[in-house]
């Protein structure tokens, strides 16, 4: 799949939406008991434009989970100290411990998105990547992590619209950056560089999504569906049986005068 043959059309009713999310806050709510249960864990990787909803789509899950069982990881750049190590290396600190899942609002791919766009690291590198980073998944699905990739996209115009609204609201006006601005110049070579990734690291382990994102709605239900799909793939989501000896105790604290 590449960006070009999205349907930037794809849209959702209201009534359809609510009805939708409402199902998968349920679904998310048995899949968390699940892996809190059986022990389970797994690694959700979003990427996509500036604006295109990729807070606002984590927030959704987020809501229904306990931050016991739940990280989400906002990664920027790389700070001093991890530049001076393998740029995989902050990501291995961040992976999941049985019974959790880990979020990661951007991830990895930066090493052949932004990394690759804006030269900060070299060609040799960024190519050579495309290899670390599918044996890093394959090296994660083997030790019984599950992998969701979602990467939603949405066109010049449509964040804009987007960009004008943060900028006319006070209490988003902090998501707006210059940054923001100056990667527009450059829309092609993104859209060449997604292309080349999706291409290059979409595998049976790890497969890419990607979103059609103008209509937010539209993009949450989709993406939601497919994290959903494949965090659920395999396990048991029957909810587990009631401790007996809890069911005593409480019985006994029931029959106290």
């Amino acid at each position: 799949m590449k960006l070009e043959q999205l349907d930037m059309d794809a849209k959702i009713d209201d009534h359809a939406y609510e009805a939708a999310m409402a199902a998968l806050m349920t679904r998310f709510q048995a899949i968390h008991q699940a892996y809190l249960y059986h022990g389970e864990k797994a690694v959700v990787a979003f990427e996509g434009w500036d604006a295109a909803g990729k807070g606002g789509t984590i927030r959704r899950m987020s809501s229904v989970m306990d931050p016991r069982g739940l990280k989400v990881w906002p990664i920027g750049a790389p700070s001093e100290e991890e530049r001076t190590r393998h740029y995989l290396a902050r990501f291995f600190e961040r992976l999941p411990r049985a019974k959790e899942i880990a979020v990661f609002d951007r991830s990895w791919y930066g090493r052949v998105l932004v990394e690759r766009v804006e030269a900060i690291t070299s060609e040799k590198a960024w190519q050579r990547a495309y290899g670390e980073i599918n044996a890093f998944e394959a090296m994660l699905a083997d030790s019984g992590t599950k992998i969701a990739k979602v990467f939603l996209y949405i066109d010049p115009h449509e964040q804009l619209k987007r960009f004008e609204k943060r900028l006319a609201d006070p209490l988003k006006r902090w998501k707006l950056t210059y940054e923001d601005f100056r990667n527009r110049e450059k829309w092609g070579e993104y859209v060449e560089a997604v292309n080349d990734m999706l291409a290059r690291t979409d595998t049976a382990d790890a497969p890419w999504h990607v979103v059609p994102a103008n209509q937010k709605k539209y993009a949450r239900i989709d993406a939601l569906t497919h994290i959903a799909d494949r965090l659920s793939e395999g396990v048991d989501l029957t909810p587990p049986p009631a401790n007996p000896e809890l069911e005593k105790r409480f019985r006994q604290e029931t029959a106290r005068p």
